[in-house]
């Protein structure tokens, strides 16, 4: 668990700098040992809406909402990748 707490920590600093690539990867390493908490993957979907990968947010936050059906983070989190999909959706429509 002590290595669980510090990649996670890891991940917030790298957040709290603007580096949300590297945050995501130091969040994924914390999956692995532990797939079951929920904060890293809302931190991971918060990253990936960052870097515009909407997709991989929403599955982030529905793999949270299987766990814990009432977490706020991943609704409003889910909700904000579903509007980036419709965004893209819409600017590849004009292409």
């Amino acid at each position: 668990m002590e290595k669980f707490k510090k990649l996670k920590n890891e991940g917030n600093d790298f957040v709290k700098m603007g580096d949300y690539e590297e945050a995501a990867n130091k969040y994924s390493e914390c999956m692995k040992l532990n797939t079951e908490e929920c904060t890293v993957y809302t931190n991971r979907a918060l990253c990936y809406l960052k870097l515009y990968k909407y997709e991989e947010a929403k599955r982030d936050c529905d793999h949270v909402l299987q766990i814990e059906d009432s977490n706020i983070k991943a609704f409003y989190r889910r909700a904000l990748a579903y509007k980036g999909l419709q965004v893209r959706k819409r600017n590849m429509a004009g292409i």
